[in-house]
């Protein structure tokens, strides 16, 4: 397997340490972000594309009200069965999907929503397609993706001391895959390309990112992400090494106890 092909991999203990650290680390912010910019559009039922371990379709659920039926899919079967352990608001429906081709009928949703799984699409377009196809007319497709790596401070520093480690053959899924998909015109060209023809609305959204302690991002990227893979494929016996260097380097920069830094995403609003 390349390192390319291990970005879609969240498997073994990936999806519990996802859920635990990367989860409160860095997604919690954009979950509750999109859940009140749909909690104000007048829908009846939501899809969830990449639905992770469900911290947005839990979000939706406390904010929407219970008529609104929800529905949530993801590729990864491990990454639902992380979802389904915790507490819901309100019963869900979980449905393993590929977002590249949806198990649901044309105009089937007033809404889709997607929390950063865009990045990994292996064709976009293909993808908001399927995301055009299957909401109705008038219906909003809700997505967010990572900015640039310099914008998420936490990121940039694990990268960079990964690179220190590895220099002949850096680890760059932070860089490539999560932080690789935040040029506008290239955003707009896909969506144009699924069949969206009304203009992109594109929101920058900082937020803050705090730990207990440097070992808790550094965990959460190097362990809690696809990154494990790259890494125990350049060297198996080195992950526990790597998180140290990411933990020292994250210390260096932000102190020794808690720690916090800037994280930055885009949010896209377009209606079909």
């Amino acid at each position: 397997m390349s390192a390319h092909d291990s970005d879609k991999v969240f498997a073994g203990s990936v999806p519990e340490i996802y859920q635990t650290q990367l989860v409160p680390l860095i997604f919690e912010p954009y979950a509750a972000d999109l859940a009140l910019r749909l909690s104000s559009r007048n829908v009846k039922d939501v899809l969830e594309v990449a639905a992770g371990t469900g911290v947005v379709t839990r979000a939706l659920a406390a904010a929407l009200p219970q008529s609104i039926a929800i529905v949530a899919t993801d590729l990864n079967p491990a990454m639902l069965d992380q979802a389904a352990k915790h507490p819901i608001a309100r019963p869900v429906t979980w449905r393993q999907a590929d977002a590249m081709q949806l198990p649901f009928g044309d105009a089937t949703f007033d809404a889709v929503v997607c929390q950063f799984g865009a990045m990994f699409f292996p064709d976009r377009a293909k993808a908001f397609a399927e995301v055009h196809r299957v909401l109705r007319p008038g219906g909003v497709y809700l997505f967010n993706v990572w900015d640039r790596i310099e914008d998420n401070e936490f990121a940039d520093e694990v990268t960079r001391a990964l690179a220190a480690m590895f220099p002949q053959n850096p680890p760059r899924f932070l860089a490539r895959t999560p932080h690789g998909y935040h040029d506008r015109a290239t955003i707009e060209r896909d969506l144009r390309a699924g069949g969206f023809t009304l203009p992109a609305e594109i929101a920058v959204v900082a937020a803050r990112s705090r730990a207990d302690t440097p070992r808790i991002p550094a965990m959460a990227y190097c362990q809690g992400t696809p990154l494990r893979g790259e890494i125990e494929a350049l060297d198996k016996a080195r992950l526990d090494e790597a998180t140290d260097r990411a933990a020292q380097a994250i210390a260096k920069r932000f102190g020794n106890g808690m720690v916090e830094g800037k994280i930055q995403a885009l949010v896209v609003s377009v209606t079909k």
